[in-house]
């Protein structure tokens, strides 16, 4: 079988071909220092597979299955089942590690084309089969989770070989992706062109376009590519009720855009297959800066005004306090007691990181958001940083396996809120999280600005209770969504999943769930699509 296939079934991020991120003695002290017990000792991992129950497919429908896709791409091995029984959570990594015994699915299909893809789904109509798309499996809310719900199997519809450019439009600056095109292999195809998405979230090594579409991603650079669903123009899906199309025009007052109804449904309404984006040329050049707030507070209020006057960097990350100490505990590059004396001497008490980058357009805008910066008390600090920043800004999941075997429960989760409520907010979730976790470090930063509010993404670090790890992070994963709901979203662009279900209709209310069902009903009458996922 090829390494295509193959390289699915690995459980660990650094596994899937990333480079390992390990973290030095000094940093292993610090953390000891903040947490508590950490050690080598710890990792549990027991070596021992989790159990896989037998295929409950019928022998019939695999081979309705192996004569639609070749027997070569119809995958019943326990092994093969596994990798694909869940994403990267931090209980999804514990699940792994502990070999426990988790929902499998009872079969991996590997569709060539959209046809395919529509005809997987007319077979699973026909035997009440559930389906649960998957991407790159980077899901950590339970989005890939191939829960069965009252279907007698579930296949999971791994869209790797729908890796192509299908085409581009350089005149309207428009190119359609297949669903399966991962973010890097996406960025080589387009550069071929002269082009770019401009999106790179932190998921940007594994994560696939249809996954960027199907949870309303990120990426880092938002404040000037957009969000992902900002860059949709279309939208192909392969539903229950045959195939849809979405998208003829750049704008349209023909009714509610469904477009964005497709977008952000987690494989609940449909199978996306292809995605029409805009387009932007490659950026001539890329310039990435640190600068040092003093304090949260006067931090947000300087990222607020360069939002709401139009300053904003392509890429604008403010840290608060406890990830800025992180940060410079963690880079072993980096003088930091040469770099505190120069802060206190500049008056600055709580330093605060910010990251600003800029693509294409580089020096005017740079002034502009520089002499902003200035004028709100920021203190540069050079170049070297912004470039450790981007450099470096993926090693978090690859830094996450090292933890791990330290005896960390580390996870994250994130947030958003209008700019009247964020201080409210960043203060009630993490301290609903000290009072769930005690002895902890809990991190956050802004990454994604807007006019009127911007996201809050969190970081946890404490050491791993091992009577009870699995309770342990539920119960503060709890504590943060109740802090969350009424103030803020309960996701910015981590999506629903399974984990957040529960407090959507807080959210949207009942009148939306009811929406969202009926959308179902149209195109799942019978409720085949990612059982369990969106709506609870």
């Amino acid at each position: 079988m090829s390494d295509l296939i193959n390289h699915r079934v690995r459980r660990s991020w650094t596994e899937q071909g990333a480079v390992s991120a390990g973290l030095p003695d000094r940093a292993v002290r610090w953390l000891g220092q903040r947490i508590g017990q950490v050690g080598p000792d710890r990792g549990g991992k027991t070596g021992a597979p989790a159990p896989v129950a037998e295929s409950a497919l019928t022998v019939p429908v695999r081979t309705e299955f192996e004569d639609l896709l070749g027997a070569d791409h119809v995958l019943v091995d326990p092994e093969e089942r596994l990798g694909r029984a869940g994403g990267l959570s931090y209980l999804d990594l514990l699940h792994a590690r502990a070999g426990d015994e988790v929902p499998v699915p009872d079969a991996v299909l590997l569709p060539a084309d959209p046809d395919q893809v529509q005809a997987v789904l007319d077979v699973c109509v026909r035997h009440d089969i559930g389906v649960v798309p998957f991407g790159g499996g980077t899901s950590v809310v339970g989005g890939v989770a191939p829960l069965r719900g009252d279907k007698t199997a579930v296949v999971v519809l791994d869209l790797v070989r729908l890796d192509e450019l299908v085409s581009i439009d350089p005149v309207s600056r428009i190119a359609v992706l297949q669903a399966g095109v991962r973010g890097p292999e996406a960025e080589r195809l387009l550069a071929a062109h002269g082009y770019t998405l401009g999106h790179v979230p932190q998921s940007f090594e594994r994560a696939t376009i249809g996954g960027f579409a199907a949870t309303r991603s990120a990426g880092q650079a938002s404040s000037g590519y957009g969000r992902f669903e900002d860059m949709v123009a279309g939208v192909r899906l392969a539903t229950p009720k045959g195939e849809w199309r979405l998208g003829v025009a750049p704008a349209s007052a023909a009714g509610p855009d469904l477009r964005q109804l497709a977008v952000g449904s987690e494989g609940t309404l449909g199978v996306i297959t292809e995605v029409a984006l805009r387009i932007r040329p490659l950026p001539e050049q890329r310039h990435y800066e640190g600068w040092i707030v003093d304090g949260w507070e006067a931090g947000a209020a300087a990222v607020r005004k360069l939002a709401q006057d139009h300053a904003l960097a392509d890429v604008t990350r403010l840290s608060d306090v406890d990830e800025t100490a992180v940060s410079f505990s963690l880079n072993a590059g980096l003088k930091t007691t040469a770099l505190k004396t120069y802060l206190r001497a500049r008056g600055i008490k709580n330093p605060c990181l910010l990251i600003v980058g800029w693509e294409g357009d580089v020096a005017r805008r740079r002034r502009r958001t520089s002499a902003m910066l200035k004028c709100s008390g920021a203190v540069r600090i050079g170049k070297a940083l912004g470039e450790s920043w981007r450099h470096g800004r993926f090693s978090g999941p690859r830094q996450r396996d090292a933890l791990l075997d330290l005896g960390v429960c580390v996870e994250t989760l994130e947030t958003a809120a209008y700019w009247s409520n964020l201080d409210e907010l960043h203060d009630a979730v993490r301290a609903a999280l000290v009072a769930s976790l005690g002895q902890a470090i809990v991190m956050c930063h802004v990454s994604h600005a807007y006019e009127t509010g911007a996201s809050l993404y969190f970081t946890v670090l404490t050491s791993r209770d091992d009577t009870d790890p699995v309770g342990q992070w539920k119960r503060a994963k709890a504590a943060a969504c109740e802090a969350i709901t009424g103030i803020g979203t309960i996701s910015h662009h981590h999506a629903v999943g399974v984990d957040h279900a529960p407090y959507l209709e807080a959210e949207i209310g009942r009148i939306g769930l009811d929406v969202l069902r009926a959308a179902k009903s149209a195109v799942d009458p019978t409720g085949i699509l990612n059982p369990g996922k969106l709506l609870s």
